[in-house]
């Protein structure tokens, strides 16, 4: 594509002529590209949970926390890297970033295919590995800003549920081809020989026994097949909007822009996992969005700096924040509970009571426990599936009294689940739970799903076309922690026997929430009303 073909100058989609004859068919292309790209980024970083399951029934020599320690660290990655990616749009322009985003996952997935080759690959090597796979999870935000440029407000609803709800079925596309995968030499030899399963694993496509031949590596080379291929859609056929990012310069100098705000995030992930190791997740995680925040701040460059600074403007308005609290609600629930759900189902069903005769009460494993590798991804599905049509109804109804509806369905659902999980996690026998508690988790993907594509509206249709574009890149950065933060606080109330308190913490914030959407923006004389 030639240089005046992908830089756009002029582009009004605000008026319907302009948009029914030129607009509409340059935005649904873009978006048709950002889809597929954003699934992938999502997968990449999604799949660290499903790979340091299997290496540990491998036998790779590391500690069960050495394993878990992976999966947080592309975790914490992939939000802090969306703080730096939420600037990219107006500094680099749309085509650029998502080309050179998107074909960045090629290192972390090629990576991680050649290190799980070897048993014997340092540590190290495959924390590096997770940590540059969470910049699948940082291109959500820039994919999300560059999408939102591309569409009027009276569709906003429906492009950012699009790219975002078609976009997280990276997760469960993840959680469905990693295990196939693993299971089938597809790459012959270039990928390998296989490993022997030292102990049995449950997947979707059944049970595997120990002794079972499996090719793990492919868990990171499966993604190559799509990403080469993307990188060059992107290229081809993606645009740079010059009404949002006036000069984005050469693509050399527009790249060198992107790795710098990356590299900025990379530091700073760094240093959040070194507090991580000193200080409480509550202060650690602040630390690491103000490290991140005053490192942007202070990068040189004549058009940099004050490019970043009046960006920066976003934090003195109250929506922002506002707005920021109900996408944690929305999205940071989704991301949250798809990392916690396998953690949730396999240590409260895996293992049962048993009361012993003088009384002695002792946990030993459930027989009959339900794979967590076999039902994890239905609620992420469900979630994904729904949020396009979030998005639909709020542009129909207004965001934020679709978002105050299913709020108060997230309400009940995080109580009821807590409920049977404290059941299910003091009973001889939880396995009756199981049902009732994956419907629970379903309703929750479910509201969650929905409440994410009405934020959206909300978002694209309270701020103007330079500021929500950096407001979609933030909130999807704080809320992304929700990755790291709910399989924490879950994973230590089941350690404490108590599985429901961090459910019912859930309720108490969705409750705030619930306050903070109906004075902001649905009660008589609201800041705006029903955005």
């Amino acid at each position: 594509m030639s240089k005046r073909n992908a830089d756009i100058e002029t582009w009004d989609i605000e008026n319907d002529q302009f948009w029914e004859q030129t607009g509409k068919h340059v935005a649904n292309r873009n978006l048709w590209i950002s889809i597929p790209s954003l699934l992938i980024g999502f997968a990449v970083w999604m799949m660290w949970g499903m790979i340091a399951t299997q290496m540990q029934n491998l036998g790779f020599a590391f500690t069960t926390d050495q394993l878990f320690t992976l999966t947080a660290t592309a975790g914490l990655a992939g939000a802090t890297l969306r703080i730096p990616a939420s600037f990219m749009l107006r500094l680099a322009g749309g085509r650029n970033t998502i080309f050179l985003t998107t074909a960045l996952l090629i290192i972390p997935a090629g990576g991680t295919g050649i290190a799980l080759m070897t048993p014997g690959t340092p540590f190290w090597v495959f924390q590096a590995l997770a940590l540059l796979s969470g910049i699948g999870g940082g291109n959500f935000a820039c994919s999300m800003s560059n999408i939102s440029s591309f569409y009027p407000k009276s569709q906003q609803g429906y492009a950012l549920g699009m790219n975002a709800g078609l976009g997280n079925f990276g997760v469960t596309t993840m959680q469905i081809l990693v295990p196939v995968v693993m299971t089938i030499g597809i790459f012959g030899a270039l990928a390998g020989s296989p490993m022997e399963l030292q102990s049995a694993s449950g997947t979707l496509i059944g049970r595997i026994e120990a002794g079972t031949d499996t090719w793990i590596q492919n868990a990171g080379f499966i993604w190559l097949v799509f990403l080469i291929p993307l990188a060059f859609a992107c290229w081809f056929g993606m645009n740079n909007l010059r009404t949002i990012t006036p000069n984005p310069g050469t693509p050399i100098q527009a790249f060198g822009k992107i790795l710098g705000l990356y590299g900025v995030g990379i530091i700073a992930t760094v240093i959040g996992l070194a507090a991580l190791n000193w200080l409480s997740m509550w202060l650690a995680l602040p630390l690491t969005i103000l490290v991140t925040l005053a490192m942007l701040r202070l990068l040189p460059g004549e058009e940099i700096k004050p490019n970043i600074q009046k960006q920066f403007a976003i934090f003195r308005d109250k929506h922002t924040w506002a707005m920021t609290l109900l996408y944690v609600l929305t999205f940071g629930s989704f991301i949250g509970f798809s990392a916690a759900l396998p953690l949730s189902i396999t240590i409260i069903f895996g293992n049962m009571m048993d009361v012993a005769a003088d009384g002695t009460v002792t946990r030993i494993v459930n027989p009959d426990a339900p794979s967590a590798m076999t039902w994890s991804w239905i609620g992420p599905f469900v979630g994904a599936l729904v949020r396009p049509i979030g998005g639909w109804i709020a542009d129909k109804l207004g965001g934020s009294l679709v978002t105050q509806l299913v709020t108060v369905v997230m309400i009940a659902a995080s109580i009821a689940a807590g409920y049977v999980m404290m059941l299910a996690y003091n009973a001889t026998d939880p396995t009756p739970y199981f049902w009732i508690f994956m419907l629970l988790f379903i309703v929750l993907f479910t509201a969650s799903g929905i409440g994410n594509g009405s934020t959206f509206r909300s978002i694209g249709f309270i701020f103007d076309a330079q500021s929500k574009g950096p407001v979609l890149g933030w909130t999807a950065a704080v809320a992304g922690y929700g990755s790291f933060i709910a399989p924490v606080m879950i994973g230590d109330q089941i350690k404490a026997g108590t599985p429901e308190v961090a459910m019912y913490g859930f309720a108490v914030f969705y409750a705030i929430c619930l306050v903070i959407n109906g004075w902001f923006y649905l009660r008589k004389g609201a800041y705006v009303k029903n955005p």
